[in-house]
């Protein structure tokens, strides 16, 4: 089957613009060309759509997205992540729905307000299950009394120091001539390699190298975290540059 430029716009919730747009920079092409001009697409390029548009929604630039498909032919394997990660946001907004929900009834009706359910979807234990599939239960458990037993100005200190390191890491990887060997990126490599290590309960405690170079690759392929570095050019930077390090050690 196939389907004009005009029936994906609407179905898809974009424009005919946008479509051929995507088609100039090799993200979507359509399947054909009619004689008359006008564009058709398939069901591959349908699903190749579907995947820009779930990109474009965890807050990647167009750059970044092309970089990661032309990367990823396994279209089913990458759907599989894209839907794993979905479901995990959908499940935390359904936590902050019934928050918001028990604090709208609370106040209405007069109750008293219980903090654990007013902020329920709001903190860090989100990534809990995936933590316990890729490091174990034990690894999670003594993270999570760590971050407990922090007052809020050590929290405060500790997220000061990460949007520091991101930070630096960003401009590192935007100078000219930047390259993941550079004195710049060695030493930016050792900081975040020590404040990966000041966690309790990483799986760094017992194997450093194949802990950092896990999550080293993680960076490079996960939107996640690419968010964090200013994208996927920078995520591969600080990638590239953990390696080096590790490999210089």
């Amino acid at each position: 089957m196939e389907w004009s430029i005009q029936q994906i716009a609407r179905i898809a919730g974009t424009t005919s613009r946008t479509l051929r747009h995507y088609a100039e920079l090799g993200l979507v092409q359509p399947s054909r060309i009619g004689s008359n001009g006008y564009r058709y697409y398939d069901q591959a390029s349908l699903v190749r759509l579907q995947r820009v548009l779930l990109l474009r929604e965890l807050g990647l630039g167009l750059q970044q997205i092309f970089e990661l498909l032309d990367r990823q032919d396994d279209e089913a394997a990458a759907l599989s992540t894209h839907l794993t990660l979905l479901r995990r946001e959908q499940e935390r907004l359904g936590r902050k729905i019934k928050a918001v929900e028990h604090t709208m009834e609370s106040l209405k009706g007069g109750y008293g307000l219980m903090p654990e359910e007013m902020f329920a979807g709001f903190d860090h234990t989100r990534y809990r299950e995936e933590v316990e599939q890729r490091w174990g239960k034990d690894a999670y458990a003594r993270s999570d009394a760590w971050w407990r037993n922090m007052g809020d100005p050590e929290r405060k200190e500790w997220k000061a120091r990460l949007e520091d390191l991101n930070r630096d890491w960003i401009t590192a990887a935007r100078a000219e001539a930047a390259s993941p060997d550079s004195d710049a990126a060695q030493e930016l490599a050792g900081r975040h390699v020590a404040w990966l290590l000041s966690m309790p309960g990483t799986p760094g405690e017992a194997d450093t190298a194949g802990y950092i170079r896990g999550l080293a690759d993680m960076y490079a392929t996960d939107p996640r975290f690419a968010a964090n570095y200013g994208g996927l050019e920078g995520a591969v930077f600080v990638r590239d540059a953990l390696l080096t390090y590790l490999d210089q050690q």
